[in-house]
Protein backbone atom coordinates (compact mmCIF):
# COMPACT_ATOMS: atom_id res chain seq x y z
CA UNK A 1 0.00 0.00 0.00
CA UNK A 2 1.31 3.28 -1.16
CA UNK A 3 1.62 6.34 1.31
CA UNK A 4 0.82 9.42 1.43
CA UNK A 5 3.57 11.92 -0.04
CA UNK A 6 5.45 9.17 -1.95
CA UNK A 7 5.57 8.36 -5.28
CA UNK A 8 4.29 5.25 -6.91
CA UNK A 9 5.16 5.21 -10.90
CA UNK A 10 2.36 4.15 -13.14
CA UNK A 11 3.68 1.14 -14.49
CA UNK A 12 3.48 -0.64 -17.67
CA UNK A 13 1.45 -3.46 -16.52
CA UNK A 14 -2.06 -2.15 -16.86
CA UNK A 15 -3.45 -4.80 -14.38
CA UNK A 16 -1.05 -3.60 -11.29
CA UNK A 17 -1.86 0.26 -11.90
CA UNK A 18 -6.14 -0.62 -11.99
CA UNK A 19 -5.41 -3.15 -8.85
CA UNK A 20 -3.77 0.08 -7.53
CA UNK A 21 -6.04 2.46 -7.79
CA UNK A 22 -9.13 0.33 -6.75
CA UNK A 23 -7.62 -0.76 -3.81
CA UNK A 24 -6.20 2.42 -2.46
CA UNK A 25 -9.91 4.48 -3.37
CA UNK A 26 -11.50 1.60 -2.21
CA UNK A 27 -13.60 1.04 -5.40
CA UNK A 28 -15.45 -1.70 -3.76
CA UNK A 29 -16.57 0.35 -0.39
CA UNK A 30 -17.52 3.49 -2.25
CA UNK A 31 -20.56 3.97 -4.21
CA UNK A 32 -19.81 7.17 -5.81
CA UNK A 33 -16.42 6.45 -6.62
CA UNK A 34 -16.54 4.99 -10.11
CA UNK A 35 -13.89 2.99 -12.14
CA UNK A 36 -15.33 2.12 -15.36
CA UNK A 37 -14.41 -0.29 -17.80
CA UNK A 38 -13.62 0.88 -22.05
CA UNK A 39 -11.60 -0.76 -24.69
CA UNK A 40 -11.09 0.84 -28.16
CA UNK A 41 -8.89 -0.17 -30.78
CA UNK A 42 -7.62 -2.98 -29.10
CA UNK A 43 -6.55 -0.85 -26.15
CA UNK A 44 -7.85 -1.15 -22.49
CA UNK A 45 -9.20 1.98 -20.39
CA UNK A 46 -9.57 2.42 -17.22
CA UNK A 47 -11.64 5.30 -15.99
CA UNK A 48 -11.65 7.06 -12.51
CA UNK A 49 -13.80 9.42 -11.24
CA UNK A 50 -16.10 10.78 -8.21
CA UNK A 51 -19.69 10.36 -9.40
CA UNK A 52 -20.43 13.57 -7.66
CA UNK A 53 -17.86 16.06 -9.76
CA UNK A 54 -18.68 14.57 -12.38
CA UNK A 55 -20.34 17.39 -15.05
CA UNK A 56 -22.56 15.38 -17.13
CA UNK A 57 -22.02 17.02 -20.57
CA UNK A 58 -18.45 16.85 -19.97
CA UNK A 59 -18.09 13.56 -19.73
CA UNK A 60 -20.68 12.48 -22.20
CA UNK A 61 -18.94 14.73 -24.85
CA UNK A 62 -15.37 13.08 -23.81
CA UNK A 63 -16.74 9.57 -24.22
CA UNK A 64 -18.83 10.50 -27.23
CA UNK A 65 -15.21 11.72 -28.70
CA UNK A 66 -13.32 8.71 -28.09
CA UNK A 67 -15.89 6.51 -30.07
CA UNK A 68 -15.16 8.38 -33.04
CA UNK A 69 -11.25 8.17 -32.36
CA UNK A 70 -9.66 5.89 -35.38
CA UNK A 71 -8.39 2.39 -34.09
CA UNK A 72 -5.14 3.12 -35.86
CA UNK A 73 -3.85 6.08 -34.12
CA UNK A 74 -5.16 4.41 -30.25
CA UNK A 75 -2.99 1.89 -31.29
CA UNK A 76 -0.21 3.59 -32.47
CA UNK A 77 0.24 6.67 -29.61
CA UNK A 78 -2.95 6.02 -26.82
CA UNK A 79 -1.35 9.78 -25.13
CA UNK A 80 -1.16 11.71 -28.26
CA UNK A 81 -4.71 10.80 -29.67
CA UNK A 82 -6.71 11.05 -26.15
CA UNK A 83 -4.87 14.09 -25.40
CA UNK A 84 -4.58 15.71 -28.81
CA UNK A 85 -7.35 14.52 -30.61
CA UNK A 86 -10.65 13.57 -28.09
CA UNK A 87 -10.15 15.19 -25.05
CA UNK A 88 -8.61 18.93 -26.46
CA UNK A 89 -11.68 21.07 -25.52
CA UNK A 90 -10.93 20.12 -21.79
CA UNK A 91 -8.32 20.82 -19.21
CA UNK A 92 -5.98 18.07 -19.79
CA UNK A 93 -2.88 17.15 -17.97
CA UNK A 94 -0.85 13.64 -17.68
CA UNK A 95 0.71 11.86 -14.66
CA UNK A 96 3.61 9.06 -14.03
CA UNK A 97 2.85 9.30 -10.13
CA UNK A 98 -0.04 7.23 -9.01
CA UNK A 99 -0.39 8.63 -5.67
CA UNK A 100 -1.12 12.12 -7.67
CA UNK A 101 -3.69 10.33 -9.82
CA UNK A 102 -5.10 9.61 -6.61
CA UNK A 103 -5.14 12.66 -5.20
CA UNK A 104 -6.35 14.65 -8.64
CA UNK A 105 -9.35 11.93 -8.67
CA UNK A 106 -10.35 13.09 -5.15
CA UNK A 107 -10.15 16.78 -5.81
CA UNK A 108 -12.81 16.19 -8.91
CA UNK A 109 -10.79 15.36 -12.14
CA UNK A 110 -11.13 12.08 -14.29
CA UNK A 111 -8.48 9.59 -14.64
CA UNK A 112 -7.46 7.79 -17.47
CA UNK A 113 -5.39 4.64 -17.06
CA UNK A 114 -3.98 3.44 -20.53
CA UNK A 115 -3.03 -0.36 -21.29
CA UNK A 116 0.62 -0.39 -22.16
CA UNK A 117 1.71 3.29 -20.98
CA UNK A 118 3.48 4.52 -17.89
CA UNK A 119 1.75 7.72 -17.95
CA UNK A 120 -1.72 8.26 -16.68
CA UNK A 121 -4.57 11.04 -17.94
CA UNK A 122 -5.72 13.46 -15.76
CA UNK A 123 -8.61 15.24 -17.09
CA UNK A 124 -10.53 18.44 -15.67
CA UNK A 125 -14.69 17.27 -16.19
CA UNK A 126 -15.41 18.98 -12.61
CA UNK A 127 -18.79 20.69 -12.52
CA UNK A 128 -19.15 21.73 -8.65
CA UNK A 129 -22.20 21.43 -6.73
CA UNK A 130 -22.59 25.61 -5.63
CA UNK A 131 -25.39 27.70 -4.92
CA UNK A 132 -25.96 30.74 -6.54
CA UNK A 133 -23.90 34.35 -5.20
CA UNK A 134 -25.88 36.43 -3.23
CA UNK A 135 -25.57 39.46 -1.24
CA UNK A 136 -23.55 38.90 2.13
CA UNK A 137 -25.76 39.00 4.90
CA UNK A 138 -22.72 41.52 6.89
CA UNK A 139 -21.91 43.59 3.78
CA UNK A 140 -25.20 44.55 2.23
CA UNK A 141 -24.80 48.19 0.48
CA UNK A 142 -27.45 50.55 -0.68
CA UNK A 143 -25.68 51.20 -3.98
CA UNK A 144 -23.12 48.39 -5.47
CA UNK A 145 -23.27 44.51 -6.82
CA UNK A 146 -24.77 42.61 -5.16
CA UNK A 147 -22.78 39.08 -5.67
CA UNK A 148 -21.16 37.26 -3.11
CA UNK A 149 -18.16 34.39 -2.85
CA UNK A 150 -19.73 31.16 -2.85
CA UNK A 151 -18.36 27.81 -1.11
CA UNK A 152 -16.65 26.87 -4.51
CA UNK A 153 -12.97 28.47 -4.80
CA UNK A 154 -12.84 28.27 -9.11
CA UNK A 155 -16.30 30.63 -8.96
CA UNK A 156 -14.77 32.63 -5.83
CA UNK A 157 -11.10 33.45 -8.33
CA UNK A 158 -13.35 34.13 -11.47
CA UNK A 159 -15.70 36.82 -9.46
CA UNK A 160 -12.12 38.49 -8.87
CA UNK A 161 -10.84 37.51 -12.34
CA UNK A 162 -14.48 39.67 -13.35
CA UNK A 163 -13.57 42.80 -11.35
CA UNK A 164 -9.19 42.67 -12.02
CA UNK A 165 -8.14 42.02 -15.49
CA UNK A 166 -4.69 42.73 -14.53
CA UNK A 167 -2.68 40.33 -16.48
CA UNK A 168 -0.22 39.99 -13.41
CA UNK A 169 -2.81 39.05 -11.31
CA UNK A 170 -1.87 35.67 -9.69
CA UNK A 171 -3.76 33.02 -8.36
CA UNK A 172 -1.13 30.64 -6.71
CA UNK A 173 -2.39 27.08 -5.76
CA UNK A 174 -1.36 25.26 -2.41
CA UNK A 175 -2.78 22.38 -0.56
CA UNK A 176 -3.12 21.98 2.79
CA UNK A 177 -4.50 19.00 5.33
CA UNK A 178 -2.47 15.36 5.19
CA UNK A 179 -5.54 13.46 4.59
CA UNK A 180 -8.21 16.07 3.63
CA UNK A 181 -5.76 17.84 1.05
CA UNK A 182 -8.20 21.28 1.24
CA UNK A 183 -7.41 23.66 -1.81
CA UNK A 184 -6.02 26.97 -0.57
CA UNK A 185 -5.31 30.10 -2.89
CA UNK A 186 -3.01 33.06 -2.56
CA UNK A 187 -3.86 35.77 -4.85
CA UNK A 188 -2.28 38.65 -5.52
CA UNK A 189 -0.88 41.28 -8.23
CA UNK A 190 2.59 40.50 -9.06
CA UNK A 191 3.51 43.94 -10.14
CA UNK A 192 2.22 45.51 -7.16
CA UNK A 193 2.42 43.58 -4.53
CA UNK A 194 5.76 42.93 -2.00
CA UNK A 195 7.08 40.02 -2.42
CA UNK A 196 8.54 39.67 0.74
CA UNK A 197 4.86 39.65 2.07
CA UNK A 198 3.69 36.94 -0.01
CA UNK A 199 6.62 34.81 0.53
CA UNK A 200 5.95 35.13 4.11
CA UNK A 201 2.04 34.01 3.98
CA UNK A 202 3.42 30.85 1.72
CA UNK A 203 5.83 30.16 3.74
CA UNK A 204 3.62 29.69 7.13
CA UNK A 205 1.02 28.30 4.51
CA UNK A 206 3.54 25.31 3.44
CA UNK A 207 5.01 25.01 7.47
CA UNK A 208 1.52 23.95 8.70
CA UNK A 209 1.31 20.10 9.43
CA UNK A 210 -2.24 18.78 10.47
CA UNK A 211 -4.60 16.42 9.12
CA UNK A 212 -7.47 18.51 7.94
CA UNK A 213 -8.87 22.12 8.18
CA UNK A 214 -11.93 21.32 10.71
CA UNK A 215 -12.53 24.87 10.57
CA UNK A 216 -11.70 26.19 7.11
CA UNK A 217 -10.28 29.63 6.98
CA UNK A 218 -10.41 29.98 10.89
CA UNK A 219 -7.91 27.09 11.12
CA UNK A 220 -5.52 28.75 8.55
CA UNK A 221 -5.99 32.05 10.09
CA UNK A 222 -4.73 30.25 13.78
CA UNK A 223 -1.25 28.58 12.21
CA UNK A 224 -0.54 31.56 10.15
CA UNK A 225 -0.72 34.15 12.88
CA UNK A 226 0.17 32.05 15.87
CA UNK A 227 -0.93 31.00 19.42
CA UNK A 228 -2.64 34.12 21.05
CA UNK A 229 -4.66 35.56 23.22
CA UNK A 230 -5.45 38.98 21.59
CA UNK A 231 -9.23 38.81 20.99
CA UNK A 232 -8.63 41.79 17.74
CA UNK A 233 -8.63 39.99 14.50
CA UNK A 234 -5.68 39.96 12.56
CA UNK A 235 -6.88 39.39 9.23
CA UNK A 236 -9.94 40.88 7.52
CA UNK A 237 -12.76 38.43 6.05
CA UNK A 238 -15.31 40.04 3.25
CA UNK A 239 -17.26 37.81 1.61
CA UNK A 240 -17.59 41.42 -1.35
CA UNK A 241 -15.69 40.67 -4.38
CA UNK A 242 -15.37 44.35 -5.76
CA UNK A 243 -14.51 44.57 -1.69
CA UNK A 244 -11.55 42.14 -1.84
CA UNK A 245 -10.68 43.57 -5.21
CA UNK A 246 -10.01 46.57 -4.48
CA UNK A 247 -7.56 45.60 -1.59
CA UNK A 248 -5.56 43.92 -4.04
CA UNK A 249 -5.22 46.72 -5.76
CA UNK A 250 -4.02 48.35 -2.67
CA UNK A 251 -0.78 45.39 -2.32
CA UNK A 252 -2.81 43.18 -0.26
CA UNK A 253 -2.78 39.46 -0.41
CA UNK A 254 -6.27 37.25 -0.50
CA UNK A 255 -6.02 33.99 1.05
CA UNK A 256 -8.85 31.74 -0.23
CA UNK A 257 -10.38 27.96 1.04
CA UNK A 258 -12.26 25.96 -0.69
CA UNK A 259 -15.61 25.52 0.86
CA UNK A 260 -15.62 28.65 2.92
CA UNK A 261 -17.60 32.05 0.70
CA UNK A 262 -15.06 34.38 2.81
CA UNK A 263 -11.76 35.48 1.96
CA UNK A 264 -8.92 36.73 3.98
CA UNK A 265 -7.19 39.99 3.65
CA UNK A 266 -3.76 40.25 4.59
CA UNK A 267 -2.18 42.33 6.18
CA UNK A 268 -5.07 44.20 8.09
CA UNK A 269 -4.73 46.76 10.15
CA UNK A 270 -7.34 48.09 13.20
CA UNK A 271 -8.89 50.73 10.67
CA UNK A 272 -9.44 48.31 7.73
CA UNK A 273 -12.21 46.54 9.89
CA UNK A 274 -13.70 50.44 10.47
CA UNK A 275 -14.47 50.70 7.17
CA UNK A 276 -17.72 49.56 4.77
CA UNK A 277 -18.06 49.54 1.47
CA UNK A 278 -21.50 51.92 1.98
CA UNK A 279 -18.83 54.71 2.15
CA UNK A 280 -17.61 54.38 -0.89
CA UNK A 281 -20.95 54.08 -2.60
CA UNK A 282 -21.95 57.72 -1.46
CA UNK A 283 -20.89 61.11 -1.39
CA UNK A 284 -17.47 61.98 0.21
CA UNK A 285 -19.31 64.20 2.38
CA UNK A 286 -21.93 61.75 2.91
CA UNK A 287 -19.43 58.82 2.95
CA UNK A 288 -17.62 61.02 5.61
CA UNK A 289 -20.35 61.51 7.88
CA UNK A 290 -21.03 57.72 7.72
CA UNK A 291 -17.77 56.82 8.72
CA UNK A 292 -17.95 59.67 11.81
CA UNK A 293 -20.90 58.13 12.95
CA UNK A 294 -19.93 54.56 12.68
CA UNK A 295 -17.02 56.07 14.78
CA UNK A 296 -19.11 57.20 17.09
CA UNK A 297 -21.27 53.97 17.37
CA UNK A 298 -18.36 51.92 17.97
CA UNK A 299 -16.95 54.06 20.83
CA UNK A 300 -20.29 54.29 22.29
CA UNK A 301 -19.87 50.29 22.08
CA UNK A 302 -16.68 50.15 24.01
CA UNK A 303 -16.89 53.04 26.64
CA UNK A 304 -20.27 53.93 27.49
CA UNK A 305 -21.06 51.10 29.94
CA UNK A 306 -17.88 51.63 32.08
CA UNK A 307 -18.08 55.54 31.97
CA UNK A 308 -22.03 55.08 32.83
CA UNK A 309 -20.78 52.61 35.93
CA UNK A 310 -18.11 54.74 37.36
CA UNK A 311 -20.24 58.12 37.17
CA UNK A 312 -23.57 56.48 38.98
CA UNK A 313 -20.73 54.68 41.49
CA UNK A 314 -18.59 57.97 41.95
CA UNK A 315 -21.19 61.12 41.37
CA UNK A 316 -18.67 63.83 42.54
CA UNK A 317 -16.78 63.41 39.26
CA UNK A 318 -19.89 64.47 37.47
CA UNK A 319 -20.12 68.56 36.53
CA UNK A 320 -23.52 70.13 37.86
CA UNK A 321 -24.85 70.22 34.19
CA UNK A 322 -24.69 66.11 34.08
CA UNK A 323 -25.84 65.18 37.19
CA UNK A 324 -29.13 63.81 36.10
CA UNK A 325 -26.34 60.67 35.12
CA UNK A 326 -26.89 57.84 37.58
CA UNK A 327 -29.71 56.10 39.09
CA UNK A 328 -32.98 57.15 39.77
CA UNK A 329 -33.84 53.20 41.25
CA UNK A 330 -31.62 51.16 42.76
CA UNK A 331 -32.43 47.45 41.61
CA UNK A 332 -32.59 44.51 43.97
CA UNK A 333 -29.14 43.10 42.96
CA UNK A 334 -25.82 45.28 42.85
CA UNK A 335 -25.11 47.56 39.87
CA UNK A 336 -22.60 45.41 38.05
CA UNK A 337 -24.04 42.41 38.57
CA UNK A 338 -26.59 43.76 36.76
CA UNK A 339 -24.48 44.94 33.84
CA UNK A 340 -22.74 41.29 33.80
CA UNK A 341 -26.66 39.46 33.79
CA UNK A 342 -27.76 42.08 30.78
CA UNK A 343 -24.53 41.24 29.26
CA UNK A 344 -24.63 37.37 29.50
CA UNK A 345 -28.33 37.82 28.17
CA UNK A 346 -27.85 39.73 25.18
CA UNK A 347 -24.91 37.01 24.21
CA UNK A 348 -27.52 34.13 25.18
CA UNK A 349 -30.36 36.26 22.88
CA UNK A 350 -27.81 36.08 19.94
CA UNK A 351 -27.01 32.89 20.60
CA UNK A 352 -30.83 31.70 19.98
CA UNK A 353 -31.19 34.22 16.94
CA UNK A 354 -28.68 32.42 14.88
CA UNK A 355 -30.01 29.07 15.45
CA UNK A 356 -33.85 30.08 15.93
CA UNK A 357 -35.86 28.71 12.70
CA UNK A 358 -36.59 32.30 10.83
CA UNK A 359 -40.57 31.47 10.96
CA UNK A 360 -40.00 31.67 14.55
CA UNK A 361 -37.89 34.95 14.72
CA UNK A 362 -40.50 37.13 15.38
CA UNK A 363 -41.69 34.83 18.32
CA UNK A 364 -38.02 35.32 19.72
CA UNK A 365 -38.10 39.16 19.65
CA UNK A 366 -41.33 39.19 21.50
CA UNK A 367 -39.88 37.15 23.82
CA UNK A 368 -37.22 38.87 24.56
CA UNK A 369 -38.29 42.05 24.60
CA UNK A 370 -41.17 40.94 27.42
CA UNK A 371 -38.29 38.96 29.63
CA UNK A 372 -35.39 41.10 29.30
CA UNK A 373 -36.81 44.42 29.09
CA UNK A 374 -40.71 44.88 30.55
CA UNK A 375 -40.57 42.08 33.02
CA UNK A 376 -36.95 42.96 34.49
CA UNK A 377 -37.85 46.05 35.38
CA UNK A 378 -41.08 45.17 36.90
CA UNK A 379 -39.55 42.66 39.22
CA UNK A 380 -36.84 45.04 40.19
CA UNK A 381 -34.31 42.67 38.66
CA UNK A 382 -33.01 45.47 36.53
CA UNK A 383 -33.49 49.23 36.54
CA UNK A 384 -34.54 51.22 33.92
CA UNK A 385 -31.21 52.86 33.11
CA UNK A 386 -29.48 49.43 32.81
CA UNK A 387 -31.80 48.67 29.65
CA UNK A 388 -31.26 52.10 27.82
CA UNK A 389 -27.43 52.42 28.36
CA UNK A 390 -26.95 48.14 27.72
CA UNK A 391 -28.74 48.97 24.48
CA UNK A 392 -27.08 51.61 22.98
CA UNK A 393 -23.85 49.83 23.73
CA UNK A 394 -24.91 46.53 21.87
CA UNK A 395 -26.33 49.08 18.79
CA UNK A 396 -23.06 50.46 18.81
CA UNK A 397 -21.10 46.90 18.54
CA UNK A 398 -24.01 45.95 15.66
CA UNK A 399 -22.92 49.25 13.72
CA UNK A 400 -19.22 47.50 13.50
CA UNK A 401 -18.81 46.50 9.62
CA UNK A 402 -16.27 43.73 10.79
CA UNK A 403 -18.38 40.60 13.03
CA UNK A 404 -14.64 39.46 14.25
CA UNK A 405 -13.93 43.08 15.73
CA UNK A 406 -17.57 43.28 17.34
CA UNK A 407 -17.14 40.06 19.08
CA UNK A 408 -13.87 41.34 20.71
CA UNK A 409 -15.00 44.96 21.41
CA UNK A 410 -18.00 42.59 23.70
CA UNK A 411 -14.86 41.26 25.55
CA UNK A 412 -12.75 44.20 25.96
CA UNK A 413 -15.82 46.18 27.15
CA UNK A 414 -16.74 43.56 29.67
CA UNK A 415 -12.91 43.72 31.14
CA UNK A 416 -13.22 47.92 31.45
CA UNK A 417 -16.51 46.96 33.23
CA UNK A 418 -15.32 44.89 35.54
CA UNK A 419 -11.80 46.92 36.20
CA UNK A 420 -13.83 50.08 36.78
CA UNK A 421 -16.01 47.74 39.24
CA UNK A 422 -13.37 46.75 41.54
CA UNK A 423 -11.02 49.47 41.43
CA UNK A 424 -13.02 52.59 40.22
CA UNK A 425 -11.55 55.42 38.24
CA UNK A 426 -8.28 53.78 38.71
CA UNK A 427 -9.52 50.81 37.51
CA UNK A 428 -11.12 52.46 34.74
CA UNK A 429 -7.80 54.55 33.42
CA UNK A 430 -5.83 51.62 33.64
CA UNK A 431 -7.64 49.22 31.95
CA UNK A 432 -7.81 51.88 29.15
CA UNK A 433 -4.13 52.51 28.78
CA UNK A 434 -4.13 48.61 28.91
CA UNK A 435 -6.26 48.50 25.56
CA UNK A 436 -4.31 50.76 23.57
CA UNK A 437 -1.10 49.24 24.87
CA UNK A 438 -2.53 46.26 23.51
CA UNK A 439 -3.59 47.34 20.15
CA UNK A 440 -0.01 49.30 19.42
CA UNK A 441 1.76 46.28 19.98
CA UNK A 442 -0.07 43.99 18.10
CA UNK A 443 1.44 43.48 14.51
CA UNK A 444 -0.26 41.47 11.69
CA UNK A 445 2.72 40.30 9.28
CA UNK A 446 5.10 42.54 10.44
CA UNK A 447 2.51 45.53 9.86
CA UNK A 448 1.61 47.78 12.67
CA UNK A 449 -2.05 47.31 13.95
CA UNK A 450 -2.90 51.09 14.07
CA UNK A 451 -0.96 52.52 11.33
CA UNK A 452 -1.12 54.93 9.96
CA UNK A 453 -1.89 56.42 13.79
CA UNK A 454 1.22 54.58 15.41
CA UNK A 455 3.71 54.97 13.61
CA UNK A 456 2.18 58.20 12.27
CA UNK A 457 1.51 59.11 8.53
CA UNK A 458 -0.38 62.24 8.74
CA UNK A 459 -1.64 61.87 5.02
CA UNK A 460 -2.74 58.18 5.01
CA UNK A 461 -4.47 58.91 8.99
CA UNK A 462 -6.50 61.57 7.24
CA UNK A 463 -7.53 59.36 4.49
CA UNK A 464 -8.82 56.75 7.11
CA UNK A 465 -10.50 59.15 9.38
CA UNK A 466 -12.13 61.07 6.24
CA UNK A 467 -13.29 59.76 3.51
CA UNK A 468 -11.39 61.31 0.78
CA UNK A 469 -12.61 61.41 -2.96
CA UNK A 470 -10.99 59.28 -5.10
CA UNK A 471 -8.88 61.65 -7.62
CA UNK A 472 -7.09 62.56 -4.46
CA UNK A 473 -6.06 58.99 -3.26
CA UNK A 474 -2.79 58.81 -5.65
CA UNK A 475 -0.60 56.46 -3.71
CA UNK A 476 -1.20 53.02 -1.86
CA UNK A 477 -0.55 52.91 1.71
CA UNK A 478 3.28 52.96 2.15
CA UNK A 479 2.99 50.60 5.10
CA UNK A 480 2.79 47.66 2.20
CA UNK A 481 5.96 47.98 1.10
CA UNK A 482 4.37 48.08 -2.65
CA UNK A 483 6.28 47.20 -5.91
CA UNK A 484 4.38 50.41 -7.38
CA UNK A 485 3.07 53.01 -5.45
CA UNK A 486 0.69 54.97 -8.30
CA UNK A 487 -2.45 56.13 -8.76
CA UNK A 488 -4.86 53.54 -6.27
CA UNK A 489 -8.46 53.96 -6.22
CA UNK A 490 -10.88 51.98 -4.30
CA UNK A 491 -12.68 50.97 -0.77
CA UNK A 492 -9.99 51.26 1.68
Amino acid sequence: MGKEGTQVPVSKYFSRNIEYLQKELRIEQNFDLIHHKIEHGGVKLGLFFVDGFAGGLAMIETLKRLNELEEREMRRDPIKALTQSIIPHQEVDTSKDLEEVIAQVLAGQAAFIVEGCEEAILVDTREYPARTPEEPDLERVVRGPRDGFVETIVFNTALIRRHVRDRSLIFEYLQVGQRSKTDVCLSYIDSVVDPRLVKRIKDKIEEIDIDNLSMGEKTLEEFIFGKTMNPYPQVRYTERGDTASVHLMEGHVLVMVDGSPSVMICPATFWHHLQHAEEYRQKPIVGAFLRWVRFVAILSGLFLLPLWYLFATHPELLPPDLSFIGLDEEGAIPLYIQFLIAEIGVEILRMAAIHTPSALATALGLIAALMIGEIAIEVGLFSPEIILYLSIAVLGNYAMPSYEMSLANRVVRLVLLTATAAFGVLGFVLSVFGWIFLLISTKTLNTPYLWPFIPFNGKAFMETIIRSPMPLIKSRPSVLNTQDNSSQTGES
